[in-house]
């Protein structure tokens, strides 16, 4: 998408919609932020107005931003010795309820983000809508304007525990039969809460409380570490001396 399409896409929406949108344009990208109130009648205008036609449904996925922006790596300051040497901490998974992370601008917990395509514009948007109630997410289902959503919502509450207000059939879709909790959620425990295994005297799958120890495996954060400042330093020097 060309800045030229973008642009001209940021001032119709800001024209049609106004304060019913908050857009911004990221990395080329456009993102609107609408109102769960609003999202249904907002989706249709964008499906079948003329200036938008965004008729193709790409996806819907669930967000947690509960302690979006923290890490257990310091990227910083690490040495080079060991595989952890940058835990430290403790955050995503490992925090109590009582005492998860709250960032401070982004006081909504949950959010719907939905992925848009205009063929007879050749342009894409990205709409997101923050569930009003961090405690029991809801917002409308828009299987009603794109039916291609239905299993994209059930798959978000499945992982994330968001309510699809109107959805025709909201099961968990990928979960097993009676799981407890949320999976994606940033305070469901990284190593679960039970295991599963075969017993062979009892000739059934039985449920045992978990035996493994959680450890961090891929740190979750943009990596700024000091080899790569190093790194990046010396690539401008060299492009100085030639």
């Amino acid at each position: 998408m060309s800045v030229n399409n973008e642009t001209s896409l940021v001032e119709r929406l800001a024209a049609r919609f106004g304060d019913m949108l908050a857009v911004k344009v990221e990395r080329n990208e456009v993102t609107a932020e609408v109102a769960p109130r609003d999202l249904i009648a907002v989706a249709t205008a964008l499906r079948d107005e003329a200036g938008f036609r965004f008729t193709v449904f790409i996806d819907v996925c669930g967000v947690d931003y509960l302690s979006y922006g923290k890490t257990e790596w310091d990227t910083d300051t690490a040495q080079g010795e060991s595989f952890s040497r940058g835990v430290e901490g403790q955050a995503v998974g490992r925090f109590t309820w009582a005492e998860r992370p709250r960032p401070a601008d982004l006081p909504r917990r949950f959010a719907s983000v939905y992925q848009l395509l205009s063929i007879e514009h050749n342009q894409r948007i990205r709409l997101r809508a923050f569930a009003e109630d961090d405690n029991f997410p809801v917002v409308p289902s828009v299987t009603g304007i794109w039916p291609g959503a239905d299993w994209f919502e059930r798959e978000a509450f499945d992982l994330y525990g968001i309510i699809y207000d109107g959805h025709p059939d909201l099961r968990r879709i990928l979960t097993d039969y009676g799981f407890v909790g949320h999976p994606f959620r940033k305070d469901f425990p990284l190593i679960g809460n039970v295991e599963v295994r075969y017993d062979a005297e009892q000739k059934r799958v039985v449920y045992e409380p978990v035996s493994i120890e959680p450890r961090v495996l891929v740190p979750r954060t943009i990596r700024n570490d000091a080899d790569l400042d190093q790194a990046r330093a010396e690539a401008a020097d060299r492009w100085r001396e030639n």
